[in-house]
């Protein structure tokens, strides 16, 4: 009987090594024991099982629900950042009504409204920044995305509580970035409230203030309905079940912390590694730039979205620094055998979207980025999955995709920035993504004209 190869080393020194360094882990892992491995990288489960050769994780995600599940419980280490009532934390029935509730209001005609949002917020975030002084692109990136979360998901636009809300959701989020602050989310034992300096203790204070906007923002909607409001948060109001019932309150406070949790961070990150990329390599910035031109003046952002050449650097930039490393976790519901190894009932599963999108054999020379693979050929759901798969593939992933698009097309026609050096940006962990390790350094040397302000979401609606 074959034995799935096992990561030698003991479970702390695996937990550090993937708090740490999660890319050198994974990427030595798969040097020694290839497409299938076993790891200890979690304190309530024995072992957890990476596989990423395609006709594995076609295996696995295309029996959700069948011989591997995908139990809620196994997110457990943020559930107390997006709640036990996120669709993230559901199983079963429940878990496949919640999604078909949460689903339309990021598809479809949807998108059209939040197209001129995302433009005029990244022109707005931009416009902020001094001519011919070092900034990071990741910091710009984050505010953009912040503030889409806050007007396109929360439904919040400029006022008092507009900037309350921004100046928290930024100081929360910020607790997490660093390796050692991360920590916090993988050993419970750390999550203790020790007063309002301590790590956990000043995150605690800042949700417990956030959920208070949230849930006022809510019951003002409640005593103030306007059906002409196209933010998420109201989408969600109005959405009944198959049996007519709303969300509660707690339900949709936590739907909007995941999709916080969830779009915001690894929004950023992906505009900001595609801004790398774009400006390391001038050719690909005026490639996209031409390609634009071709659009004529003031282009709509749906136009834009279509463009082949800019989805497939978005593409690569994906794929070679995927913002979720893993996929959702799956649980063997009888014995199977994957990859030609004997999996136990119980045993958890992990995707390694990180390792799929390297694998050689799929992907040649995969740590040089080449947008062209988007355009020469059409990859599998199991060789190219940055958003996950199955049945826990990521909600918000055509609003992302949508946002990534604008924001790089605004950036790009709007400002002229260049690299401060060619230092190579390395991945490092940020909270549950690997983002730029020094932010992308950057230089903005003016502005084209003209600038282009697109309405706000309120005048469209």
């Amino acid at each position: 009987m074959k034995i799935i190869p096992k990561v030698k080393a003991p479970t702390f020194v695996q937990m550090a090594q993937w708090i740490i360094n999660p890319v050198a882990f994974m990427e030595n892992a798969a040097r020694k024991h290839g497409d299938i491995f076993s790891t200890k990288v979690g304190l309530t489960v024995d072992n957890f099982i990476f596989v990423s050769s395609p006709a594995a994780l076609h295996q696995v995600l295309t029996n959700d629900r069948k011989k591997f599940s995908a139990p809620g419980e196994a997110n457990r280490i943020i559930a107390t950042i997006i709640g036990d009532y996120s669709v993230v934390m559901l199983d079963g029935d429940i878990h496949k009504k919640r999604r078909q509730l949460l689903l339309p209001p990021f598809h479809g005609e949807r998108m059209r409204f939040y197209g001129d949002l995302i433009r005029d917020i990244t022109l707005r975030v931009m416009a902020e920044l001094p001519e011919n002084q070092p900034f990071k692109a990741r910091s710009a990136t984050t505010a953009i995305a912040l503030q889409v979360i806050m007007e396109a998901v929360f439904g919040i636009s400029q006022g008092e509580r507009y900037q309350t809300l921004k100046k928290i959701l930024a100081e929360m989020l910020d607790i997490f970035n660093s390796p050692v602050m991360a920590s916090l989310l993988f050993f419970p034992i750390l999550q203790a409230d020790l007063g309002a300096w301590s790590p956990w203790g000043k995150y605690q204070r800042s949700q417990a203030k956030i959920d208070d906007i949230i849930y006022t923002e809510i019951a003002e909607r409640k005593a103030n309905p306007n059906p002409n409001c196209t933010d998420i948060l109201s989408l969600l109001m109005s959405a009944r079940d198959e049996e007519g019932n709303p969300m509660s309150d707690k339900e949709l406070r936590d739907e909007l912390m995941t999709l916080l949790f969830a779009g915001h961070e690894t929004t950023a990150t992906a505009i900001s590694w595609a801004l790398y990329w774009t400006h390391r390599y001038p050719e690909i910035k005026a490639k996209i730039l031409q390609e634009i031109a071709t659009l004529g003046d003031n282009p709509n952002p749906i136009d834009i979205t279509r463009l082949p050449y800019l989805s497939a650097v978005c593409s690569e930039t994906l794929r070679i620094h995927p913002v979720a490393m893993l996929t959702f976790p799956r649980a063997v519901e009888e014995p199977v055998e994957l990859d030609g190894y004997p999996l136990e009932k119980g045993t958890i599963i992990m995707g390694c979207i990180y390792l799929a999108h390297h694998r050689e054999q799929t992907f040649p020379d995969s740590h040089t980025f080449k947008p062209e693979r988007f355009l020469e050929k059409q990859f599998t759901p199991y060789e190219y999955m940055p958003f996950g798969g199955g049945a826990r593939r990521c909600i918000g992933e055509v609003l992302a995709i949508y946002e990534m698009k604008i924001a790089i097309a605004t950036i790009l026609t709007n400002y002229q920035l260049t690299l401060v050096n060619n230092t190579p940006e390395k991945p490092s962990r940020r909270g549950l993504t690997l983002a730029p390790s020094r932010g992308v350094p950057m230089i903005l040397k003016g502005r084209r004209e003209p600038l282009v302000t697109a309405p706000m979401l309120a005048e469209i609606s």
